[in-house]
């Protein structure tokens, strides 16, 4: 039977494990644990030894590493259902921040890679993740490297509301439109998009006033018209 924690997993369908069924997720669960970790907590830093793998179960999580004047650069955020840690690595490469408080399964590489080696399901998953993730990065280089700021800033948004869903929802009507909350700043949102603060803060006000999203606080976005804020992530 289930381990009860797994059974009880808000993302028991989605994160890399669903691959397995009852019998081989109880084994695994035998090898992690569960660990909380506090808004602004950093589980590893660049640099440390590769010891352990971890399920996001609930929270947003920030990569990150700094340039050499020292300024932060964030080059990645991980969401519920999304998987930290790479095979074969030695050394990590970035920090790794919750951006709020989280729930994370963890797993030391030992235990992990045994797993590996006894459920196939679980490795093709992991494959099958890792070539998601690599599509993820080649369309984000597109944004960055092509989009105007408006179209960069509405598929911001949009990847808020694709990663975030109802779970990371902050409320919702029983008939009105989903209001998320922003795991990033106004200014950490400039950062990931290569923006200034100010170009942002333009920008979000113009989908505002254009009626295509509603701002009840500066961390919170209701999505109004997702149709709309769509169109204004492609236009030409």
């Amino acid at each position: 039977m289930v381990n009860h924690a797994c059974a009880d997993c808000a993302v028991r369908d989605s994160a890399l494990c669903a691959a397995l069924n009852d019998d081989e997720l109880d084994r695994l669960n035998r090898v992690g644990r569960r660990q909380k970790l506090a808004k602004g907590q950093t589980l590893q830093f660049a640099g440390d030894d590769s010891l352990v793998f971890a399920n996001v179960v609930e929270g947003v999580l920030k990569l990150s590493t700094s340039t050499a004047d020292g300024r932060e650069q964030i080059v990645g955020l991980l969401y519920p259902a999304d998987f930290l840690g790479r095979l074969f690595a030695v050394r990590v490469d970035y920090d790794c921040t919750a951006l709020t408080d989280a729930d994370i399964c963890v797993f030391p590489r030992k235990g992990f890679e045994a797993a590996l080696n006894d459920f196939q399901k679980l490795e093709r998953s992991l494959l099958e993740r890792t070539m998601a993730e690599l599509d993820r990065t080649r369309q984000w280089m597109l944004l960055l490297g092509r989009k105007s700021a408006e179209e960069k800033v509405a598929s911001f948004l949009l990847n808020i509301v694709d990663r975030l869903k109802p779970e990371g929802c902050a409320g919702r009507a029983a008939d009105g439109p989903p209001t998320y909350v922003l795991p990033l700043t106004r200014g950490q949102i400039a950062d990931v998009l290569g923006l200034t603060i100010e170009t942002v803060s333009r920008q979000m006000t113009r989908l505002k006033t254009a009626g295509v999203i509603a701002l009840p606080s500066t961390r919170e976005v209701t999505i109004l018209k997702p149709l709309a804020l769509e169109a204004r992530a492609e236009a030409a």
